[in-house]
């Protein structure tokens, strides 16, 4: 699939294995952004296994203006029962503070949902946090509904370690 854009100076690319360096670079400052640098502990051999390894479990995808890298966003496929389809759930969408407001974010997302339809996903889904005002706002510009009756929940670490050793 092609990889279209309306602004001239903006293009997207399917990262590579190369990229790795590039992507663990974006993770860090979306985590420095979420005020959550304390959580990180990705590594880039996991990433290289997980992006781009034999057992491949998600994507990316970079966006440049011009030479410069100024975002990303990674994603998977999940699988909605309801609709009996995959949809692609996006982990993570980051825009480096500089090039913000540039339509740049947008072109992710739509690249992202010509993905979906392209591969007859029912659905293109992601999280936001509740204080990050400015990218709800966006969001829901583009048509975003919250799903404000959703709760996530998550098991990690040692409570993973816990539930998995039950009955």
């Amino acid at each position: 699939m092609s990889i279209p854009t309306n602004i001239d100076l903006f293009s997207l690319r399917i990262a590579e294995v190369k990229d790795v360096p590039l992507i663990l670079d974006f993770i860090r400052k979306l985590a420095d952004y979420e005020r959550l640098s304390h959580e990180v502990v990705v590594t880039e051999e996991n990433l290289e296994k997980y992006l781009f390894g034999e057992d491949k479990v998600a994507e990316v995808i970079l966006g440049y203006e011009g030479e410069v890298p100024v975002g990303f966003a990674l994603f998977f496929h999940n699988f909605s029962t309801f609709l009996g389809k995959p949809g692609i759930y996006l982990e993570d969408l980051f825009v480096l503070k500089e090039y913000r407001g540039k339509g740049y974010g947008k072109s992710l997302l739509t690249y992202l949902a010509r993905l979906a339809l392209e591969r007859d996903c029912g659905r293109l889904e992601w999280a936001v946090l509740d204080w990050n005002e400015p990218a709800i706002e966006f969001y829901e510009s583009l048509g975003a509904t919250l799903m404000n009756e959703w709760i996530v929940n998550r098991v990690s670490g040692e409570s993973l370690d816990k539930l998995a050793e039950m009955f």
